[in-house]
Parts: structure tokens; sequence; C-alpha cells
């Protein structure tokens, strides 16, 4: 008897929206369909954006702390549903299931609280003008529909960190997830409804961007585009939101150096190095991509990270040793694929991963989308292996020899969302960091994050910055007000 296939709704106006079309959805780890997802038209985005801006007035004179509360309502039903909400993201993405109990699950309800207490500790500005006998204050006002689009890699986690700040301030929103990975928002929009968040202040529409999604962004009533996802998406958006005068923000890809000095903590730096590189399958905007490595460690650096690779086991996501699971799509695994085999065929080295040693895949699993994480030497700065955003288990390690040299070879490419020093000399610290073209750069760390500081690209990885103060002045408009007395 073959399984029974979940169907995902859309959701509008605080309930489950039924479509006439709907989408195959795969599990990555057994490239089998598991669920059907909505398919929306423009007919039905039209209904969520009607519903947002039905329910914006009443929601945006809900007093904060009244906000607030429902946010940490939200928070605390998904955490009594940790394991389940893992367990879909997993099924639904391919990455291990341990790996969205620890990070995505956790990340998505502290999305929530986090921006529940931001929300009541934001501060306005005023000022006395003695000499005009004025008083002057800043207020922040909510702008109306948001348009939340969000990709596939980190489903609920980067969906919620637009969703929490956005009803915080007192927006309605209507958000697209990716078609790729819409499944775990049917647990999500369970929880709005329990939770009690009125009809209307959050609509799911699900289906491919080229339709759903652009309809959202080119639609006259939707007020502000928040965006993450790949740069040639983030150009359409970028046109269509100036055309309008719609407020944007765009959180795009990256090509992420590390750069690794010869008096680092070289066990320290290979093993967070590893995992900067293949976590989430290497399937995360902020993977470390190109490895750059002072001459004189070298050697002794690569063996130990070819080493510390190769132990890492790809397989089942269910599995609790399993530290890659499945790429998101057979399509996504052979652009990998080809990448690696170009970069072959061009004169580079593939020093472990894919093509070295065969997969060893449970029966389950025998049709997933499985590559091993892939180390690359031998590979010019040039070579679109350097230089292009792969998003999968693929990172090169090359040679360097002096700090000037390096510079320039970290910003060598379009993009500049983060990077990694690992060095004890802290005079270096403050002379490179500067220097490098990243909205963020981890020395001697990496995914160290905290949501007051600012998060955003450079260059082509990106416009704006999300995180405490970031969101709330994207998803709001400061009025400055002046009374004489």
């Amino acid at each position: 008897m073959s399984e029974r296939l979940e169907v995902i709704d859309n959701f509008i106006d605080g309930t489950f929206s039924p479509t006439d079309d709907y989408l195959d959805s795969y599990d990555p780890s057994t490239g089998q369909v598991w669920a059907k997802v909505a398919n929306s038209t423009t007919d039905d985005v039209e209904k969520a954006v009607q519903a947002a801006e039905t329910a914006f007035p009443l929601w945006s004179a809900t007093p904060v702390e009244q906000r607030s509360k429902l946010l940490l309502k939200i928070a605390e039903l998904i955490e009594a549903r940790l394991d389940e909400f893992a367990e879909v993201e997993s099924r639904d993405q391919g990455k291990p299931v341990w790996l969205a109990k620890r990070v995505d699950i956790p990340r998505l309800i502290h999305n929530f609280r986090y921006f529940a207490s931001y929300s009541l500790h934001d501060l306005n500005i005023s000022a006395e003008q003695a000499e005009a006998s004025a008083i002057s204050y800043t207020v922040k006002c909510p702008i109306g529909v948001a348009g939340l689009i969000s990709p596939w890699n980190l489903p609920l986690y980067l969906l919620s960190f637009k969703i929490a700040p956005a009803i915080a301030c007192g927006n309605t929103v209507v958000a697209k997830p990716s078609e790729l990975t819409s499944a775990s928002t049917k647990l999500l929009c369970q929880v709005f409804q329990q939770a009690g968040v009125p009809k209307g202040v959050i609509n799911i529409v699900l289906g491919y961007g080229w339709t759903a999604g652009r309809f959202l962004v080119e639609h006259p009533r939707v007020k502000l585009i928040s965006f993450t996802g790949g740069t040639a998406t983030a150009e359409v958006i970028r046109k269509s939101a100036a055309h309008l005068n719609k407020k944007f923000s765009l959180e795009l890809g990256g090509k992420n150096p590390a750069i690794v000095f010869d008096d680092c903590n070289l066990e320290k730096c290979v093993d967070t190095t590893v995992r900067s590189s293949f976590m989430n399958q290497g399937e995360v905007c902020l993977c470390t991509s190109r490895i750059f490595v002072q001459r004189g460690i070298f050697e002794k650096f690569l063996e130990a990270f070819i080493t510390k690779t190769k132990a890492l086991k790809v397989g089942d996501p269910k599995d609790a040793d399993t530290f890659c699971g499945a790429v998101i799509s057979k399509q996504h695994r052979d652009k990998i694929v080809r990448y690696i085999e170009n970069a072959k065929a061009t004169g580079a080295t593939i020093k472990c991963g894919h093509g070295v040693v065969p997969l060893n895949l449970p029966d389950r699993c025998q049709n997933g989308y499985f590559v091993r994480p892939t180390v690359v030497t031998d590979v010019p700065d040039e070579d679109p292996v350097m230089t292009e955003e792969i998003f999968g288990p693929v990172t090169c390690v090359v040679a360097f020899d002096d700090e000037q040299e390096v510079i320039r070879r970290a910003n060598s490419v379009r993009y500049g969302l983060c990077a990694t020093v690992w060095t004890e000399n802290v005079s270096r610290v403050h002379r490179i960091a500067p220097k490098l073209e990243a909205g963020t750069v981890w020395v001697n760390c990496w995914l160290v994050r905290d949501l007051n500081l600012p998060f955003g690209g450079m260059k082509d990885s990106g416009i704006g910055r999300e995180g405490g103060k970031y969101s709330t002045e994207f998803f709001t408009e400061e009025k400055t007000i002046c009374i004489q007395y």
C-alpha cells in the first residue's frame, strides 16, 4: 500500500485554502514524491493581499504589548512540537534531523521570542528646541502589507526572520516560501491558528516564483518586499520594486572566503572550517567555499582538512551520525556535479569527495540526491568553481603568501556576504577586517550570531540589513512630530 501524500494548502485569511492545481514535492533523501503543494494563481495572491489589507487597520492599532504576547505564544507552541517540526523540515529539505532539531527549529523559536522582546524596547528620538519653544519626537509607523519571499535552504529559519519583525512592527504579511520546501508551513500555520493570530494578519501562498512570487512583488498594494534567494531573481525584484517605488531588502548569495594565517590555532581552524564548508550540505549562503591558506602551513592544513572531510558521513538524514544529508533536488545535484567535473577537466585536483569514493547509501536512499563533501585544489582564482556560488558541498583550498595578496584575491568575486579570518595577531585582524568586502567578518569562529547586529551583504550579496533595529527600520516608516508650546 502506497503512503498517503501530504497536502499543503495556502493559508489565507486565517484558514487553509485549497487550490485547483498542486505541485509535486519530493523527499530529497529518497527522490520520491511525498507531498502535494498548492500551485497558487494570481487570484490566490489577490485574495491573500486583500485579506492582509483588510486586517491591517486593526492589527496596526493593536498595542505593541499585545502583539508581543502573541509572538511569545507562537514560540511556545512551536517549542512544544519541536521534534515534529524538525522531522518535517528534514524530510522536506534533505538536512539531517539532528541539525533541524539543533539549529533550524530552535532559531525559528528564537526569532519569534527575540522580536517579541525587541518590539517592547525599541526607542524613539526626542529633542527640545528651546529657541523655537518646540518639542519634536519620532514615532515608527507600520507600513501596510509586506511581501515576504524566502528560500529553500533554511525554510522556517529564514521565513520567520521576516514574519516575526514584520508583524511585531504592526504590518500584515503575505509570504511566499520556496515551492521546493513548503511542507513545514502547514505546521506553522496550524500554530498561528492555535495561537489566535487574527485573520488576515499572516497569509502564506505557495507555488512558483515566476507566477505567485512575481505577482506578489508587482502587486500595487503590497508596500514592501523582503527577499532572500538568488541574484537573478533579485534583479527582477529590484526593477519591479524601483518602478513601483516600494521599499525592498535583498539578502542574496555568497562566495565566502576563509583566510588562514600561519599563526592560527590550526586544530580549531580545521574543525570549524570543515563545518563552515559542509554544514547543511553546503546549502547555506554563509558557507565557506574558498579557503586561502598561508603557504607555510598549506600542506599541513590540507592534510588535516581532507582527513576531517573524509570522515563526514553522507547518508540518511534520519541517522544521528549523518553529517551531510541530501541536496535539495536532482537538478541541483546535477549542477553541483557539473561544477566539480568541469573544474577537474580544466586541470583542478579533486582531493576527496565526488568521483573519488562512491557513496554507500542505505536502500531507501538509493534514488536520493546526495553529493560527497568535495575538496578542490590546484585551481586558478578565475575558474568558475572559485568565482560562482555553487551552493553545495564543494570548497576550494589554495595557497597565498602575504596580506595584500590575499585581500585582493578574497575581494575579487562579485559577492560580499561574509568572510572568516584565522589568526592570533590582533593587529592583523584590525588591518584586514575593514578591507574585506563582506557584510560580516568572523575572526577565529563562524556563524556566531547576535540578532541585535546587522546582517546583510555587500556588492551582489544584497541590499539592506536585517536584525534588531535594522529589521524595525525596514518594516516601519519613521515620522517626526513637532509641537510648539
